[in-house]
């Protein structure tokens, strides 16, 4: 019964076999034409101004919530208040401590919601792309992480920071070459790399399913159905998946801005550590 189906459906828009142009998802996606000062070393594309856009956004929406603080909170500082705290309180303060929390947590909160703001452009009509979804953006944030985990380790301990983090305490002394090399490539090398594709992986795979849901509502309904076809009825059920791919991904893209944020938390908190 599927394979029938499967088999008709090349051949339900026309009599040909042709698709009726149905576009599936592409990395192309990712690549979008330059749409300002084309030709210069200053070349827009549609990624490059979502990514101008929600630092803008950011910016005015933090200088906004600072200035217009009331003592009877308006419903607009109720939201900001609740999502700063948040990330004070259970990212910042919870892996850091008072102390060390309130020297990163400007860095950290800055991170956080850059994050979620070029996480949350993929599911904004006309946006449609996460400004994370291509990689140079997800790796400048984890080379920026790894560059503040250094700091903050040399600012605490200075050279012996870099002992503590590739010599385990207690280690047979023949096994402190090999044990140091596996670590030197887990701390200084994997790490950025991981929270590099970390990010990048899930931004780029919501990506692709919800414009595959999409596409084929839009080929099924405009296209099969169109022609008195009845599979084109299967419209219905990609378009609710893509409502749930839709729901799903505002859930990870505030997951991995959560994720990538408390990461870079830990890693200075070990940093600062004096020993494993």
């Amino acid at each position: 019964m599927l394979s029938s189906l499967i088999s008709v459906l090349p051949t339900a828009t026309d009599g040909t076999g042709d698709t009726g142009g149905f576009q599936g998802p592409t990395l192309n996606d990712f690549q979008p034409q330059a749409l300002l000062f084309v030709g210069t070393p200053f070349e827009l594309n549609r990624l490059m101004l979502i990514r101008i856009l929600v630092f803008v956004v950011i910016v005015v929406i933090f200088a906004m919530g600072v200035r217009r603080m009331r003592i009877v909170p308006t419903r607009a500082q109720v939201v900001f208040e609740g999502l700063t705290g948040f990330v004070r309180q259970s990212i910042v303060i919870d892996t850091l401590g008072e102390k060390d929390g309130r020297r990163f947590m400007g860095i950290l909160m800055g991170m956080f919601f850059l994050i979620l703001g070029m996480n949350l452009t993929s599911v904004i009509p006309g946006l449609q792309l996460a400004g994370t979804s291509v990689i140079g953006l997800p790796l400048i944030m984890a080379l920026f992480a790894w560059v503040l985990f250094i700091y903050a380790g040399i600012k605490r301990h200075g050279i012996r920071f870099f002992k503590n983090q590739l010599i385990l305490p207690g280690v047979p002394i023949f096994l402190v070459p090999f044990l140091a090399l596996l670590e030197l490539l887990s701390t200084f090398i994997l790490r950025p790399v991981t929270l590099t594709l970390r990010l990048l992986m899930n931004m780029v795979a919501g990506h692709m399913l919800l414009v595959l849901c999409f596409s084929a509502t839009s080929f099924f309904f405009f296209t099969v159905l169109a022609e008195g076809n009845a599979l084109g009825l299967l419209g219905i059920g990609s378009f609710a998946f893509g409502i749930v791919f839709t729901l799903l991904d505002l859930f990870i893209a505030a997951l991995q801005a959560y994720v990538f944020t408390i990461l870079t938390a830990i890693y200075i908190q070990l940093s600062l550590a004096d020993s494993h």
